[in-house]
């Protein structure tokens, strides 16, 4: 090739770049202007929230038929949700009403960094408090966290190697895949201290349920029981999904996202291979619908006619917006894609809710625990928040 050639070669190359570059970027306009209106959307729309939200309480559900809430005080897991989404919509928006509610209830929430019987102090204090630190931040968040890590360090085994989850009987120390999103915590606590106690729980803990909650196919179990003195394990079961070796579809996105912090935080290839095979798992599902939106298991006996979880799919689509950020190109591309496609059919009937309905939350078509007959087919705070987080990270990518 002469260098005539070559110029013309590398100017033909330069403009397919430039243009497919352009075009990359005005193809994902709408969608910008799409979850900017979202934003503004939900703002009125937890407006609705707070004005019926008791001053004592955290909001928890919706029930549309009966036209009722239920509310939740401190201590229930998702209480941080709540603050955490106000903050996400106050980022985006600017409404000023949406920081002072968040402002309000986290001093309701502060107390709960000193409690010590929940394994879920991560969902309750990082998702809110973590969140306040960066975007409205004030000197007392650091010290609230760091008393909220310890408390939730005091719950690790080092003979198990976990985080116990839930208190059960004496002679169980159970375990389930949810706990992975608390890890986080952890992590920032061994940044803004130095002490490395915190990083090595995590990791051991990370390495403990990736040996033991997973399958070949990469399907997790939701619960595994151990034995407190040896370590053994007793179990594997669930108890939100519908059968011990049925793949419950919210415990899948909580593995995806839950290893895909853990390769943040590590930079250990580990547990990107495994967040990218939790991801192969979902997206090659045969069960998975085209729309994207799982129904709450996938091995659910009435598939298709079972009902959907849109709180799993927001988890999933702002997890696969981050796994792609350390991901080859043909991954990434493909990540995107899914949770382009899952924030898309999130933002429209049948799962974003009407104006000034659904009791003011924003997502509905939830579900929590069929099994135990609650938080079915519902709105949950988890959900907004999750779809809140994945429509914040896609703006800014």
């Amino acid at each position: 090739m002469n260098n005539y050639s070559l110029r013309f070669f590398q100017t033909l190359l330069l403009c397919s770049m430039v243009c497919t570059f352009a075009w990359s970027q005005q193809s994902n306009k709408p969608l910008s202007k799409l979850f900017q209106q979202n934003f503004k959307f939900a703002e009125a729309q937890y407006k609705v929230l707070a004005k019926n939200l008791p001053a004592d309480k955290f909001p928890k559900t919706f029930f549309p038929n009966t036209n009722k809430y239920e509310w939740s005080n401190s201590g229930w897991w998702c209480s941080g949700f709540y603050p955490g989404s106000l903050l996400y919509i106050y980022q985006q928006t600017h409404d000023k009403a949406m920081l002072d509610e968040a402002n309000r209830i986290l001093k309701l929430l502060e107390k709960e960094q000193f409690n010590t019987t929940t394994h879920d102090l991560g969902f309750m204090m990082f998702c809110s408090f973590g969140n306040a630190k960066d975007i409205a931040p004030k000197p007392e968040y650091k010290d609230i966290l760091i008393q909220s890590a310890k408390s939730l360090a005091s719950r690790f085994n080092p003979t198990v190697g976990c985080i116990k989850s839930w208190d059960g009987k004496k002679d169980e120390f159970l375990v389930i895949i949810d706990n992975m999103m608390n890890l986080e915590l952890l992590f920032w606590a061994t940044k803004v201290t130095g002490d490395s106690s915190y990083y090595k729980i995590a990791v051991t803990h990370a390495n403990t349920t990736m040996k033991h909650h997973f399958r070949p196919d990469f399907s997790s179990y939701h619960v595994i029981n151990y034995n407190g003195a040896t370590g053994a394990v007793q179990q594997k079961r669930t108890a939100q999904g519908f059968a011990d070796e049925s793949a419950w579809a919210r415990g899948q996105a909580w593995g995806l996202y839950g290893y895909t912090v853990m390769y943040r935080e590590t930079k250990n290839p580990i547990y990107l291979k495994q967040a990218q095979q939790i991801a192969k798992y979902i997206m090659a599902n045969p069960h998975l619908p085209a729309d994207k939106i799982p129904f709450w298991d996938y091995n659910a006996p009435n598939i298709p006619e079972a009902l959907r979880d849109a709180s799993a799919a927001s988890i999933t689509a702002s997890a696969l917006l981050e796994l792609g950020k350390y991901s080859n190109a043909s991954l990434k591309k493909s990540y995107f894609k899914e949770a382009e496609t899952i924030l898309v059919n999130l933002s429209k009937a049948p799962y974003k809710a009407r104006a000034g309905m659904n009791g003011g939350f924003v997502i509905q078509h939830c579900v929590g625990h069929i099994p135990g007959n609650t938080e079915v087919d519902v709105p949950l705070t988890y959900a907004d928040y999750y779809y809140f987080e994945a429509m914040k990270r896609y703006l800014e990518m």
